[in-house]
């Protein structure tokens, strides 16, 4: 991406940049035509043979196309700038947008993508406000597909599911606390350490506490995480992990005595990202786990209080390549995530069912180098769902098109069990 120095007299009149060493204006413009198409499947868990009525839905298909944005980069405007304090001392700031390239919206309305102030030095970087959270980075950096359009990491798709359907969510995004995070207190460590490079982030629920009520704030949206890794050569990995809390909700009295139950949720990730540059090809990976752990504690009884706990897992695992040939280079890879359900307190006749689920994506694209700024891209893609019936609201994974049709409520009905996608577009950026 080329810089585009903004000259301080430009900004005279404001002030803004009058002790400004630098500032630069940058961004993306991406748009791409895009289809996509999901499908649903009948299924019957009552151990009956479906009605002939039910036989006659048995499969439902629901597809689109579009002119999306940012399928191949997303798309953007920022600014950015530092001041040489002396010492070795730099302030900086980082402002940055998303927009929809194919409607103009959003555009500078937020800086929803990132929003910080730094000072950086010998000691390192200290960063304040939204940004990307440690656990993201080996989701997007080890992807050759760049974590957008219709071939985004399946890792990635499935995390950001997790954390809407769960939560956060912010005004700022849904998905927050699995790609980015507001309020957020971060440390990177200094670039002269060799090869080995990290990061911390701690970013504050923001909620208000009361003495006369004990344990009366909620810590939800609280998240802090780290992640450290070796650079060398062809030689890159990674790991990372972080704790988002997604529920705390205590009921109490004004005599603080608890009135009814306490929901206690908090989203666990850890993962692992490498790649190694052969020169002909470039491998990379990641491997993540993804713990849902959720504790309900009961109003005191006659009995005395009770507990109960439900933790599901997310396992998942890619493996992928990028290949540079002529002006261009080819992308591929694949990926699977298995969520393993924890049944709880679930009845025991539930037991015998299977209810688990899992996605399975394969990835293809090329990109062709007009210019170091300019490319046309062209990328397909394809997921296969295993009993979505069991978490439709995460394992349904549809590309970025419309939902699946999911019924019957993991009894008898459609669930989600197909999707496939392409993008073909144009990117420029400046």
């Amino acid at each position: 991406m080329r810089k585009s120095l903004i000259t301080f007299a430009a900004l005279a009149a404001t002030g803004a940049a009058s002790a400004q060493s630098s500032l630069t204006l940058f961004g993306v413009a991406d748009a791409a035509v895009s289809h996509y198409s999901v499908k649903s499947a009948f299924y019957n868990n009552t151990g009956t043979l479906p009605s002939p009525s039910a036989l006659a839905v048995a499969e439902a298909t629901r597809s689109q196309t579009v002119l999306s944005s940012g399928a191949n980069s997303s798309s953007r405007v920022g600014f950015r700038g530092t001041e040489d304090l002396g010492g070795g001392l730099a302030a900086g700031f980082w402002l940055e947008s998303g927009f929809n390239q194919d409607s103009g919206a959003n555009g500078l309305t937020s800086f929803n993508r990132r929003s910080t102030v730094s000072l950086s030095g010998g000691f390192g970087e200290l960063r304040l406000g939204r940004d990307y959270v440690p656990t993201y980075w080996n989701e997007s950096v080890f992807d050759p597909m760049g974590a957008v359009g219709v071939g985004e990491n399946l890792i990635k798709s499935i995390s950001g599911n997790i954390a809407t359907a769960r939560g956060p969510g912010s005004a700022g995004a849904a998905n927050d606390n699995a790609v980015r995070a507001s309020n957020s207190i971060g440390y990177f460590l200094p670039r002269n350490l060799g090869s080995f490079y990290g990061q911390v982030m701690y970013a504050l629920p923001e909620t208000v506490k009361y003495s006369y009520l004990p344990d009366s704030p909620s810590q939800r949206g609280r998240y802090y995480g780290g992640r450290f890794g070796y650079a060398n050569g062809p030689l890159d990995v990674a790991v990372a992990y972080g704790q988002s809390t997604a529920a705390d909700t205590l009921v109490i009295s004004e005599a603080g005595v608890v009135a009814a139950t306490r929901l206690s949720e908090k989203l666990r990730t850890i993962n692992l990202g490498a790649s190694y540059d052969f020169g002909v090809l470039k491998l990379m990976g990641e491997l993540s786990q993804v713990k849902d752990k959720a504790e309900t504690t009961t109003a005191p009884l006659s009995v005395g209080r009770l507990t109960f706990k439900d933790n599901d897992e997310y396992s998942g695992a890619m493996i992928g390549m990028t290949v540079p040939v002529s002006a261009g280079v080819i992308k591929a890879s694949y990926a699977r995530v298995k969520f393993k359900n924890d049944l709880g307190s679930a009845a025991p006749t539930l037991l015998a069912l299977d209810r688990d689920a899992s996605v399975n994506k394969l990835a293809l694209g090329y990109v062709h180098n007009l210019s170091k700024r300019t490319a046309l891209y062209a990328t397909v893609a394809r997921a296969r769902i295993k009993n979505g019936q069991n978490n439709p609201a995460i394992m349904a994974v549809g590309l970025g098109g419309p939902a699946f049709l999911s019924t019957g409520s993991g009894v008898a009905g459609l669930a989600p069990r197909s999707a496939t996608g392409y993008d073909f577009g144009l990117r420029h950026a400046f």
